[in-house]
């Protein structure tokens, strides 16, 4: 693992970003940055949380805990996984995280499951969606996740409380909002039929947060914008 770097907060993004979201959601008072703090020490969290943030963002296991390590987060914070989950640290990770946003599989869905029952814990998480059906991503398609979630109710230890969704790169901004209002639509769909706690709808990062937000994003992922280039 390389090292971990220091980070301040970009105060005229931020102020950027909640201009934005004022300006561009539907429902403003609904939506939530999550700082992505990926390769910065806990100096990212602790910034985040001077400004008002409560949720961060982490795609590493293992660099969460030697950022974690020694240091002290706000009671207020939650911690969000939305990198790939490998099955072989699961257990780490309901221990670690309030909300686990990259549930690809029901496979991984079950032994998320079976994880949090050993440790008599209910674990919020967000079922990832490949809405762009982008070979290099992971996530259940459009055409499965409705009976995906049929078999999901069944599991007793999760919460479906959202979902998630990472475009392809180098995609043109008429199909970014396409698929981005396909998401929404299945997050609605979902929380009518399926499941009453699927409120939230994770799209947008630092590059096109702002059409997220136009269709109905309620958390954006930033990292880039408020921290600079990694």
């Amino acid at each position: 693992m390389n090292a971990l770097r220091p980070a301040q907060i970009n105060h005229k993004a931020l102020k950027t970003i909640k201009q934005d979201i004022q300006n561009l959601s539907p429902h403003p008072n609904k939506v939530k940055i999550i700082a992505v703090t990926k390769t910065f020490t806990c100096t990212a969290i602790q910034e985040a949380e001077s400004f008002g943030i409560y949720n961060i963002g982490e795609n590493k296991i293992q660099e969460t805990e030697k950022k974690l390590l020694n240091k002290k987060i706000n009671k207020r914070t939650n911690l969000h996984f939305i990198g790939t989950l490998q099955s072989n640290k699961i257990k780490k990770a309901i221990k670690i995280y309030r909300v686990i946003q990259s549930v690809d599989s029901i496979v991984k869905a079950e032994k998320i499951n079976k994880a949090a029952t050993q440790i008599n814990k209910k674990q919020q998480t967000y079922l990832q969606i490949n809405i762009g059906k982008d070979d290099k991503k992971r996530g259940f398609t459009k055409e499965n996740i409705y009976e995906s979630c049929k078999k999901i109710k069944k599991l007793k230890n999760i919460s479906i409380n959202g979902i998630m969704t990472i475009l392809p790169q180098n995609i043109q901004e008429k199909t970014i909002k396409k698929l981005y209002l396909e998401t929404k639509k299945i997050q609605e769909k979902i929380l009518t039929n399926h499941f009453i706690t699927c409120t939230e709808t994770s799209m947008g990062m630092s590059g096109d947060y702002q059409i997220a937000l136009v269709c109905g994003a309620t958390y954006i992922r930033i990292g880039t914008r408020l921290f600079g280039k990694r």
